[in-house]
């Protein structure tokens, strides 16, 4: 039986200065992302939660970097789903005040440099390590 597919979307921030928009959430460093609106595009829906998991008021995304894919019991449908999310590149000017979403379990959000993204990455999901890849920001050491 294929599992229920939730559509998601989220962004890869980046500051004036080249550093990385990180978020702590539930014991890991993450990406902000969330679940698609009925009536949203994925591209508005990967704004909207970044501004409200973050606290940003400016966000201007860019092209899709890549898809994607995780399982996982969700408990609000109390069954096991598959999680689509869609990553966008996005910049946002300076001088931005950073709110984590507490209500969503968000205790920090960051800019991190490379060394500091180095070390949050010891500490994610492999789909995130995927999509830092994938956008250049993160090299898994062999």
């Amino acid at each position: 039986m294929q599992k229920p597919r939730i559509i998601a979307a989220g962004g890869l921030i980046t500051d004036p200065k080249g550093h990385l928009l990180l978020i702590f959430r539930r014991g890991y460093w993450d990406l902000p992302k969330g679940k698609l609106d009925e009536g949203e595009s994925v591209k508005q829906c990967a704004i909207r939660e970044v501004k409200e998991e973050t606290g940003l008021q400016e966000v201007n995304a860019g092209p899709l970097l890549g898809i994607t894919y995780h399982e996982y019991f969700d408990k609000w449908s109390n069954q096991d789903v598959e999680k689509e999310t869609h990553w966008f590149a996005m910049s946002t000017p300076d001088g931005q005040h950073l709110v984590p979403q507490i209500e969503e379990d968000i205790e920090q959000v960051i800019w991190a440099d490379q060394a500091q993204i180095d070390l949050c990455m010891e500490d994610t999901y492999p789909n995130i390590i995927q999509i830092m890849e994938k956008a250049g920001f993160y090299k898994v050491k062999s």
